[in-house]
């Protein structure tokens, strides 16, 4: 904010010419208590600031007589986060909008505005991009990043008449709000398309979704899993390749299906490929032309490269093979959330120990129905990972899965549907976040517009006497540093002795 762009009435001031800034309460680490306790009080800390407000959750507790009486917080104060490893945290204000008994760590400093400054108008002011940048260039450390009372001498604030940041103050408390009612309804779409998403995929698996479509092709039939079978001992006989032919398997749960459908198991109609990973000490088996799929990558998606990939040597020496395009990879072990997860493979591509490859009879089955079920079956696939430590999947649990076998064109269908569906989530997803975007940008324009005075321009028109003479923002400046002149007591003089 530069002087020329403000409105004539106004001033440019310091933080520290309209404020009190007082450092934080010092304590020992055995001082200090997760509980309260007799004779305790609650000191906030740098985590419980959080988008301008004070979150009162994981404070501390010292004996009230480490708190000094100007250390405790009043009502419009505003906590500023002054020591953080965090160049994005130190900095960060917080208004105290209601009384709070208590006080505020050593990281942690306080602007407490003068009584002619309207807080709200200050606290404000703090959550602009001006004010952040600033802060930015002023709090660089060697290792944490800091602030010093001083710093507060050369951050400008555009000082507006006392009355016109009353009016600022109100206005941007109901912009603002309405803004941040706006950006958390947008917020919750995600999660409602998320479980949109979901029901499609249930209904997908079910039948539900392709009910009329049935009502139109009566004729329609599962495959046999006889012939599903015979194609695996077909593929062994011709490929020269070992495929475990399929066994017949009581599937051991699932809803009524459609009488066109058959309850299977995954064992029962595709083939589950476990392997291994060659050692890692041998540089001939790494950096080849073969895709080597981890478990890491395996997270609901289509994979079409790599970060790894493995020699001919290599291959040799894993007991796995190259999958051809169209295989599902399945996440059987990982971190998180990474158990279960599934992807379709774009590309022929091996696999290591912790992914388990599904070999898709591709006259029976489309990949993509697969793909889909698994994924609707995620968090039932996680339930049912057996171990002590890590719950993992095993080549034995995945054959146990249920499979629902729809007749083929029905899977055509099926896989048409949902992902037309799950491309009108996504379309509306691309455009909440859009305007996420531009809600998140607005907040800063609108801040930035009251900083220069345009969302008072008309309110100045209408009420020049309260923006002139003695209403100026330049008579409200020197009218504090006047009082502040006066409160400072006068220093002592050392009286000369006299001899007689």
């Amino acid at each position: 904010m530069t002087v020329s762009s403000m409105p004539p009435q106004w001033s440019s001031s310091t933080l520290s010419d309209v404020t009190t800034i007082i450092r934080g309460v010092t304590y020992k680490k055995a001082q200090a208590s997760n509980q309260p306790f007799t004779g305790s009080l609650a000191i906030l800390r740098a985590n419980n600031i959080q988008g301008g407000n004070v979150i009162a959750k994981d404070l501390v507790y010292v004996p009230s007589d480490l708190v000094k009486p100007h250390q405790r917080l009043l009502k419009g104060d505003i906590v500023v986060a002054m020591s953080s490893g965090s160049k994005a945290v130190v900095g960060k204000t917080a208004r105290i909008k209601e009384n709070f008994d208590g006080s505020f760590g050593a990281f942690c400093g306080v602007l407490r505005p003068v009584s002619k400054i309207i807080p709200t108008y200050l606290a404000w002011f703090t959550d602009s991009l001006e004010y952040r940048n600033r802060i930015s260039s002023l709090s660089a450390g060697a290792n944490i990043n800091n602030l010093k009372p001083s710093h507060f001498d050369e951050i400008q604030i555009p000082l507006a008449p006392l009355a016109e940041q009353k009016v600022i103050a109100d206005k941007l408390d109901t912009l603002l709000a309405q803004v941040e009612n706006t950006k958390a309804r947008l917020e919750r779409i995600p999660q409602i398309l998320r479980r949109f998403r979901q029901s499609v995929l249930a209904a997908a698996v079910s039948g539900r979704l392709t009910e009329e479509w049935r009502n139109h092709n009566p004729n329609s039939q599962h495959p046999d899993p006889a012939e599903i079978r015979q194609y695996w001992l077909e593929q062994s006989r011709t490929t020269g390749k070992k495929y475990s032919a399929p066994e017949p398997a009581t599937p051991n749960f699932g809803p009524k299906l459609p009488d066109s459908w058959l309850m299977t198991s995954i064992g029962q109609v595709f083939n589950v490929f476990v392997g291994s990973t060659p050692s890692r000490g041998r540089e001939d088996y790494w950096n080849g032309d073969i895709p080597w799929v981890s478990s890491s990558e395996v997270a609901f998606c289509r994979i079409t490269s790599t970060k790894e990939t493995i020699t001919e040597t290599g291959l040799s020496n894993a007991s796995t093979t190259i999958h051809p395009p169209g295989t599902i990879m399945l996440a059987m072990i990982g971190q998180g959330r990474t158990r279960g997860q599934v992807a379709i493979s774009d590309i022929p591509a091996c696999h290591n120990q912790n992914t388990a490859a599904l070999r898709v009879p591709q006259e029976f089955v489309i990949p993509d129905y697969l793909y889909h079920y698994l994924t609707q079956q995620y968090e039932e696939t996680r339930r049912i990972g057996g171990g002590n430590n890590q719950k993992a999947l095993n080549k034995r649990v995945v054959q146990s899965m249920d499979f629902p076998l729809p007749p083929f064109e029905e899977q055509t269908e099926i896989v048409r549907r949902v992902d037309q569906l799950f491309a009108h989530a996504d379309r509306i997803e691309q455009q909440v976040n859009n305007a996420l975007a531009r809600v998140n940008s607005l907040t800063q324009s609108i801040l930035a517009k009251a900083f220069r005075g345009e969302l008072t321009e008309q309110w100045r028109k209408d009420n020049p006497e309260l923006i002139s003479g003695e209403n100026s923002a330049a008579a409200l400046l020197a009218r504090i540093k006047a009082e502040r002149a006066a409160s400072k007591p006068a220093k002592k003089t050392r009286q000369k002795r006299t001899t007689a």
